[in-house]
């Protein structure tokens, strides 16, 4: 008879485990159940997660854009004819002075402006050419502050039709 009452004593403390097992799947934390909670809890779920995630990402980004053109050298020209029109379509490249393949190019708008940027640090040759004009050669030294301004006044070929 001993054996069988710690049978059922352990089959009904299994059944109250069984039944307090449910009861909590049913309501696992009876204190979210208040509508005050409810709402709190995501939205502090969603500033959390935000202010260990996304800042220093942001940051990462922030310092990425600054750096990655903070030793850029910019060579501004702007292209005229003779009588002081804008030359649009005017192809200028630029190389630095120990290379001789051209790396950067570029054309002028419709204002007969362009821009080209390249690494601060080096000497540059600029080569302009227009159709119906002569070619134009500057060197720019980059050595020293970030931009430089150009004007070139192109002369017509001669004989030639500008």
């Amino acid at each position: 008879m001993g054996t069988n009452s710690t049978r059922m004593t352990t089959r009904k403390k299994t059944k109250r485990k069984f039944k307090l097992l449910l009861e909590f799947f049913r309501h696992p934390l009876p204190l979210f159940d208040h509508p005050i909670p409810r709402g709190i809890l995501p939205l502090a779920m969603l500033v959390f997660i935000l202010a260990l995630g996304a800042v220093p990402g942001a940051a990462a980004r922030d310092e990425k854009q600054v750096d990655s053109h903070a030793h850029d050298f910019v060579i501004f020209a702007s292209v005229f004819t003779e009588q002081g029109f804008a030359l649009p379509g005017a192809k200028v490249r630029v190389r630095r002075t120990d290379e001789q393949k051209f790396r950067w190019e570029g054309v002028s708008d419709r204002r007969g402006e362009l821009g080209v940027r390249v690494k601060q640090g080096a000497e540059y040759e600029l080569t302009i050419e227009a159709h119906g004009f002569k070619p134009q050669a500057r060197k720019i030294d980059a050595r020293g502050g970030n931009r430089e301004d150009l004007t070139f006044q192109m002369e017509p070929l001669a004989g030639g039709k500008p």
